[in-house]
């Protein structure tokens, strides 16, 4: 009895634990809290219901460091984590085979309303575009099936993907990422950390490593 008492009071108080201590740490892995709390390019284009903001500092300048960023997607130059995990869901079909590796020039030409696939079923759209400084893109998804969303269906995420670079000194910037989204219908929200947090927590946190040690190599 004094067993079965003590697994339910774990049980109780794992979810506790989860978002008071563990919670805010993935959501806010490698950024600090103003990082966290100021406002971001692409902020204004949805009315977030959840959010995080990532960040890492890399030994090289904005100007390294961007042309990583312009090449990512499905079919392009990759996403930069794992790429086993990407290809088992069908995103992993990249230029090189793996995420590349190397600058790929014929990728670095992208433009504000331009489509960076997700996947086969469909991609997000390039709204903001600052060289060497943000890159902002969007996109409205069917929640099952990733395709673009109709008004009519039932379950949607509407998401931006913000990749902001801000210098520290001459060789040296903060890279952050900020995932803003907006679902529907209302009852996924106590589901969302279940469904999404600790996954893309491990996809983007390999994102940011991969893209600091790509552009270090290069200095």
């Amino acid at each position: 009895m004094i067993a079965s008492r003590t697994r339910r009071a774990l049980l109780l108080a794992a979810p506790v634990f989860y978002f008071a201590a563990i919670r805010p740490r993935l959501l806010g892995w490698g950024a600090s809290r103003q990082e966290r709390h100021q406002p971001l390019p692409g902020d204004d284009l949805i009315p977030a219901r959840w959010q995080t903001t990532r960040g890492i500092t890399i030994s090289a300048p904005a100007e390294e460091i961007w042309p990583w960023l312009v090449q990512i997607g499905y079919g392009r130059g990759g996403w930069y984590s794992y790429d086993r995990l990407e290809r088992r869901v069908g995103a992993g079909d990249f230029v090189e085979g793996g995420s590349a590796k190397r600058i790929i020039p014929e990728l670095q030409r992208l433009a504000v309303g331009d489509t960076v696939a997700l996947s086969p079923a469909g991609g997000l759209t390039v709204e903001v575009l600052e060289p060497a400084r943000a890159l902002v893109l969007h996109y409205r998804m069917h929640l099952l099936t990733a395709a673009q969303a109709h008004d009519g269906d039932p379950a949607i995420l509407d998401w931006t993907w913000a990749f902001v670079l801000t210098p520290v000194d001459e060789t040296s910037c903060r890279l952050l990422v900020r995932v803003r989204a907006h679902y529907r219908p209302s009852w996924l929200r106590p589901l969302m950390p279940l469904l999404l947090e600790p996954i893309h927590f491990l996809m983007e946190r390999k994102m940011l490593h991969t893209i600091e040690q790509r552009a270090r190599r290069r200095q």
